[in-house]
């Protein structure tokens, strides 16, 4: 009878010891993708974070030239101080994340990136003020090729394609954040100079402790100070592509800087009467604009994407002079709203199109050409601006920057159709 029993129970307890290793192992499975998801959330956060600081002060420019006397070419060198830091970090930082891992490299340029906002909160002049950007542009730089290469590691094999969607939709719609806060600051807030940087810096260091306990994606190997050194590497399958829409790109990321440095100036030329919310505010409908584009056509083929982008910059153009010819600041706002659909579209499906054959090992050189590309589009055309409106008038200058930019469109807008024909013909060569 004991016999029995104890058979009995051995046979009871048989399917609890069979189940508890598969308990264990489903259990572990649950938590790295909890980790994943919170990992693939603040790489998220971070990126929102980072371009809504470096937007954020186009609504203060008003202020500081009021402040401190500012001309308009004196904004676009403080603007451009840091798209041009950024652009070096680029360069020299941009595949650190690749031989270091994602964490350390985020945390430390996060802890830059606080610093930056604690030297913009304290600055009294033109040069404090550039150097804080720079401060910041060396940050950004730093981080974003890190952050946008460790959303792609964090790929769902359940939902392919999230991570190109992210590093798409999220910087434009921290941009629109970022100026979105700060005017609302300059509206209410008893020190909007300082107030947002403050929260900024808060936020950043908050950031830097969290990225600490993320997970790690990628895989440390040696040639870390090889790698500092200044180039721009691009993988072969990604080349063609970044040939074929780089004009593209350049385009748009023209129009955001004539937007971001110079949009507040325009809308003061055109309404002067406006209230100062809306100066700072054209920026945010063009970020916002592109925000909801990026989203919009998230399923749409990425080259036809692009090539509609390069067409609503024709009509922003016009609609942004029309402005300037008695259409007043509605006209200046609609044409915000087609340059925000055109930065939008070329920026999303550039970039599905750049990410769609890369190796895990090229990911953050891959997205530091990329940005390279974007914000030397960004800055370098803003300081030419800035100059031509101290020596012609934003007006002439708004004629000829509007004007460059539908020819510009025009030069993309061939490449990307001869680039689709040179794609077709190899799928007709095979079929025959």
């Amino acid at each position: 009878m004991p016999g029995v029993i104890s058979g009995v129970r051995a046979v009871a307890d048989a399917p609890a010891i069979s189940d508890a290793p598969a308990h264990v192992a489903h259990q572990a499975t649950r938590t790295r993708t909890k980790r994943r998801t919170a990992s693939f959330a603040l790489d998220v956060s971070i990126l929102a974070a980072l371009l809504a600081a470096s937007s954020a002060p186009t609504p203060l420019y008003p202020l500081y030239q009021d402040q401190w006397g500012l001309s308009a070419l004196a904004v676009t060198v403080v603007f451009s101080a840091y798209a041009l830091a950024l652009l070096l970090a680029l360069l020299t930082t941009g595949a650190l994340s690749d031989h270091l891992g994602r964490r350390p490299v985020l945390a430390g340029a996060l802890l830059m990136a606080a610093a930056s906002m604690v030297l913009l909160a304290s600055a009294d002049g033109a040069g404090s003020l550039t150097i804080a950007r720079v401060l910041q542009g060396a940050a950004t730089g730093a981080a974003t090729s890190a952050a946008g290469a460790a959303l792609l590691d964090l790929e769902n094999p359940r939902r392919p394609g999230r991570s190109a969607l992210a590093n798409s939709v999220t910087p434009v719609a921290g941009m629109a954040t970022g100026v979105l806060v700060s005017t609302l600051l300059v509206r209410f807030a008893p020190a909007p100079t300082v107030t947002v940087y403050v929260l900024l810096a808060a936020l950043f260091l908050a950031q830097a402790i969290a990225a600490t306990f993320t997970t790690e994606t990628a895989h440390r190997h040696a040639g870390a100070l090889r790698s500092l050194r200044p180039r721009v590497s691009v993988p072969p399958p990604a080349r063609r592509t970044l040939l074929a829409a780089g004009a593209a790109v350049g385009t748009v990321w023209a129009l955001g800087g004539f937007y971001s440095s110079l949009g507040p100036a325009l809308v003061r030329l055109v309404a002067p009467d406006a209230p100062q919310a809306a100066r700072g505010m054209v920026f945010f409908t063009l970020s916002a604009t592109a925000a909801l584009t990026v989203w919009a056509l998230r399923r749409r083929p990425p080259r036809a994407t692009a090539i509609g982008g390069c067409l609503s910059v024709l009509p922003a153009a016009a609609l942004t002079l029309s402005g300037l010819h008695g259409s007043g600041l509605p006209a200046v706002y609609g044409g915000a709203v087609l340059a925000g659909i055109a930065f939008g579209a070329v920026s999303q499906g550039a970039l599905r199109m750049l990410l769609a054959s890369l190796d895990e090992r090229d990911r953050a050189a891959t997205l530091a050409a990329y940005y390279i590309l974007s914000y030397l589009s960004m800055s370098l055309p803003a300081v030419a601006a800035g100059a031509a409106t101290q020596r012609y008038g934003l007006g002439t200058t708004s004629h000829a920057y509007a004007i460059t930019a539908a020819l510009l469109a025009l030069a993309a807008l061939a490449a990307l159709i001869a680039s689709r024909r040179g794609a077709a013909h190899p799928e007709a060569d095979r079929s025959h």
